[in-house]
């Protein structure tokens, strides 16, 4: 699964959690959500996590293509 990384920003930002928050609410490593904010992909099952985490729906975090 692609996130987008300017969407997972906003997200963030918006929510107004740090990438080490985030990180502690879906049991993933910190440097997993820095990685995904990077470019990264992850499984469908972290990305449902930070949807998640993050109250939205996975579609509003995944990369279009």
């Amino acid at each position: 699964m692609q996130i987008n990384e300017a969407k997972l920003a906003y997200y963030l930002t918006l929510k107004e959690k740090t990438q080490s928050q985030l990180a502690e609410l879906t049991g993933v490593s910190r440097n997993t959500i820095y990685s995904i904010k990077k470019g990264r992909r992850c499984s469908d099952e972290v990305g449902n996590k930070i949807a998640k985490a993050l109250g939205v729906d996975i579609a509003e975090l995944m990369e279009k293509r």
